[in-house]
């Protein structure tokens, strides 16, 4: 038994060590713990742009492994397969979790390593409300399984709920003006605005409910609650919870430890401590004035490196702007010095033609009274064959040249305010695949168009659909693993929802689910390592907007990745 003068931390840590040390004597590994997670829940627990978990909860657990010589793996997966898989006992802990008596019925929850103030969003304009009682009758958005989600039903408001997979889904949902209000993690709903660029959307009531938010095991798994409890201790007694919070949550969040939950909830009972006067309360205010006012500092601290952030982002977009308007000049420049000779060609070649059909009477007689004889290195019989499929190649080879310049110069070209007129859709899938032409036949052997007749047109810039077409045939091509693989394009008219539908299907490698929510965002990419921007899909999305259409991604396990690019169809064509 350890003396009882030794300090509670000193004893904390020599029990650390001991466990530790049995840990090292003992040959066999020990067993792995699985920790789950929301993969879309940041700053707390998500992601990152190369598949990896990050963020708040995931440091803490491994910093738990670390001083408790735990063998860990952490999953990030949906939130509501996550709540399965730990009843399921695929997965031993959820490393956040908020806890609710309902939940504290069938789970066991550590002490809360942060409380989660919850607030309401709403878009720019929509009357605020103060409460979750003001949102009875209203839509309100929320998060599938979440600690709101339970809460706002309990309420009795789950009829008019709207629930979707990610918090980054509600915001959206909102952003792109469905529903009314959603209900969010404050500090993830601001993260997710910002990451987003949502500016439309607004925080319209703060802290309208708080939840503590810890460590979540199965009912009677004791022993693993209180190695994450004891570890937890170790953290907050050695200074490093502290490192991890700042360095996650910093000035964005207020710091709420449950003591300091505690220490709140007992300010509503100092009326009636009246032996503490006066001077309790008026030192009390001030320290209060000096806390907001070093938060609004730091705020500002904050919003100014945002906005040196956002300074950088512009200069790096004005740069690549400057970029493109250097190809365009290039591409014209090129562009007229492969015409000019390919046009010598275009004219020469017919009359090339025409003089060997006017000597080949010539020849003949020739050959009819000497018998074989040798015409530019080869046999006559020979050359009388082949010379007139050559000269038609030739020829055809010229023309491709100069349609292939002709789909450059138009794709390269720039339009400050594009103009907006009926284009063929077939037309415009033609042009990016002859574009192409090349990359294609490289990446597969399996190309096809399977163009519908008599398509409706639609109004917009030709140019820049044809960018769209020529970014998502792109994407195809990169995704072959080899060329046995095939690319299809269909076309089709969709007469009852009024749209054309252009679909590009590759037999490539896919696109994870992890990853599918996310590709049209700005800068996302999985191929930063061959020099890919993010900024392909993102600018293509753009333009699709512009038209008013839509970009729908599909891609199953294992049968590689459809993209289905819809567009409305002129008014007065409709009936076609």
């Amino acid at each position: 038994m350890l003396p009882s003068c030794i300090p509670r931390p000193v004893t904390v840590a020599l029990i650390a060590l001991a466990l530790a040390g049995a840990a090292r004597a003992d040959p066999s590994p020990p067993p792995t713990v699985v920790f789950g997670g929301d993969r879309d829940y940041p700053p707390y627990e998500f992601l990152d742009a190369d598949g990896k978990p990050a963020g708040y909860n995931v440091d803490l657990t491994r910093a738990i492994a670390e001083v408790m010589g735990l063998r860990i793996e952490i999953r990030l997966g949906g939130w509501s397969e996550m709540r399965r898989a730990l009843d399921e006992g695929r997965v031993d802990a959820l490393q956040g979790m908020s806890w609710s008596e309902d939940r504290a019925r069938e789970l066991a929850f550590s002490p809360p390593h942060t409380v989660v103030n919850h607030a309401i969003f709403a878009r720019k304009g929509t009357p605020p409300v103060a409460s979750l009682e003001e949102l009875r009758g209203h839509a309100v958005a929320v998060h599938r399984a979440g600690i709101m989600d339970e809460h706002l039903t309990a309420l009795g408001l789950g009829d008019t709920l709207i629930r979707t997979d990610t918090p980054a889904d509600v915001l959206r949902l909102l952003a792109s003006g469905k529903g009314e209000y959603a209900v969010v993690a404050a500090l993830p709903g601001t993260y997710i605005t910002r990451q987003l660029k949502l500016t439309n959307v607004v925080q319209v009531a703060p802290n309208v409910a708080s939840h503590r938010y810890g460590y979540a095991v199965r009912k009677g798994d004791a022993v693993l609650l209180s190695r994450i409890e004891e570890g937890l201790a170790i953290l907050k007694q050695t200074g490093r919870y502290d490192e991890i919070r700042e360095r996650w949550l910093g000035v964005l969040e207020p710091s709420v430890t449950w003591s300091t939950f505690l220490r709140y909830g007992a300010i509503v009972f100092i009326p009636l401590v009246l032996v503490l006067g006066g001077m309790v309360l008026w030192s009390h205010s001030l320290r209060r004035q000096v806390a907001a006012r070093t938060a609004s500092l730091a705020r500002e601290v904050a919003e100014r490196q945002r906005a040196m952030e956002l300074l950088r982002e512009n200069q790096a977009q004005l740069v690549q702007a400057d970029k493109m308007a250097a190809l365009g000049v290039l591409v014209s420049g090129v562009a007229h010095e492969v015409n000019n000779p390919n046009g010598y060609i275009l004219l020469n070649m017919p009359v090339l033609k025409d003089v060997y059909l006017d000597a080949l009477e010539l020849f003949e007689a020739r050959f009819r009274e000497e018998g074989e004889f040798m015409l530019g290195g080869l046999r006559y019989s020979q050359m009388r064959e082949e010379l007139p499929g050559m000269l038609d190649e030739m020829l055809e080879g010229a023309r491709r040249i100069k349609r292939i310049v002709e789909d450059l110069k138009d794709f390269a070209r720039r339009e400050d305010s594009p103009r907006h007129e009926p284009v063929d859709p077939n037309a415009i899938v033609r042009t990016a695949a002859r574009l192409l032409d090349a990359r294609i036949r490289k990446a597969t052997r399996r190309f096809e168009l399977a163009l519908a007749e008599h398509l409706p047109r639609v109004r917009g810039n030709a140019q820049r659909l044809e960018q769209v077409v020529v970014n998502l045939l792109l994407n195809a091509c990169d995704a072959l693993p080899d060329p046995g693989r095939a690319i299809r394009v269909v076309t089709e008219h969709d007469h009852d929802a009024a749209v054309v539908r252009i679909a590009v299907h590759d037999e490539g490698v896919g696109i994870p689910p992890e990853n599918l929510g996310r590709i049209t965002d700005p800068f996302f990419t999985t191929k930063r390592d061959q020099g890919g921007t993010g900024l392909g899909l993102s600018v293509s999305a753009a333009i699709v907007e512009e038209h008013g259409g839509t970009l729908e991604f599909r891609s199953p396990p294992g049968v590689g990745t459809t993209v289905v690019l819809t567009l409305p169809v002129i008014p007065e064509e409709r009936a076609a």
